[in-house]
């Protein structure tokens, strides 16, 4: 029986009569062609064009103002002082006040009591010009530019100003300032009427700050820390009743008290107030 030898390229054709492809080389080819990624859920994303960086996705970047609210009060010590940009309404009212003071200081004694006498609160006054002496009123210092009010005015209201703003901390001081002096010169007038106060009462002289002050200390104990608010609020209470109780001038010493308590029930509109200075402004897209 005779053996034959198989032909090599006879065994590589396909049954439909083409060459086969042998493997080394069928491998070549599936060898570029690509492959997907182990574990990848869809298809690869294009590499980034050279010299150009991959998109990154847009960020919220607080407002200057913003940062500006984020950094406390305490850390920067210059806000305890008036700037026309922080503090504008104290800034113009201690000008004007500074004023009035050289005019007190310098002016002969005559002018300076007949303009004082004209701007007095009392109750001769409030009957004929209330809307003329009311703020005309608050345009004097007792006791000049030198007096504990002037220093405790520009501290109190710089500090109340910026946290409220200045159209609230001006409403607070001048509320204050017209509620304690007609709840003083109003009884007196009353007095005068029932004979009980001779007819010169009516014109006492009464001006100063020292009522706006008191309100506007009162307001301020109401925005401060616990530990700042009491203590703060205590030594100023002492200070007025001390001042009550001494009998110099009851009229006004009742009047200071007054005015704190009025700062004191003003507590929940400049804590709402407060609240809605301090609330950050929206954040911009950049």
């Amino acid at each position: 029986m005779e053996r034959g030898t198989t032909d090599p390229a006879r065994d590589a054709a396909l049954p439909d009569g083409t060459a086969a492809v042998p493997p080394p080389a069928l491998g070549g080819l599936l060898d570029g062609l690509p492959r997907p990624r182990a574990g990848a859920a869809g298809p690869a994303a294009a590499p980034a064009p050279p010299g150009l960086s991959p998109a990154r996705p847009r960020r919220l970047v607080p407002t200057r103002a913003r940062l500006r609210r984020l950094v406390p009060t305490r850390a920067r010590p210059r806000c305890l002082l008036p700037t026309p940009a922080g503090a504008p309404f104290t800034v113009a009212y201690a000008a004007v006040l500074a004023v009035t003071s050289l005019v007190a200081a310098l002016a002969d004694p005559a002018l300076v009591h007949a303009l004082q006498q004209g701007s007095s609160t009392d109750v001769a006054h409030l009957v004929r010009t209330p809307l003329l002496v009311l703020p005309a009123s608050a345009l004097w210092i007792a006791g000049g530019i030198v007096s504990p009010y002037a220093a405790l005015f520009v501290l109190v209201l710089t500090a109340l100003e910026r946290r409220i703003g200045g159209v609230w901390a001006a409403g607070v001081f001048l509320a204050g300032h017209v509620l304690a002096t007609l709840a003083t010169e109003v009884p007196v007038g009353l007095a005068v009427l029932a004979g009980h106060l001779p007819g010169s009462s009516l014109h006492r002289l009464d001006y100063g700050i020292s009522f706006g002050v008191a309100t506007s200390t009162g307001a301020l104990a109401g925005l401060l820390r616990p530990r700042l608010r009491w203590p703060a609020l205590a030594l100023t209470a002492w200070v007025l009743l001390t001042g009550l109780v001494s009998g110099t001038d009851p009229l006004t010493g009742w009047g200071h008290v007054i005015a704190l308590v009025a700062g004191v029930a003003a507590w929940p509109l400049v804590r709402r107030r407060h609240r809605a200075v301090r609330t950050p402004p929206p954040l911009r897209h950049t």
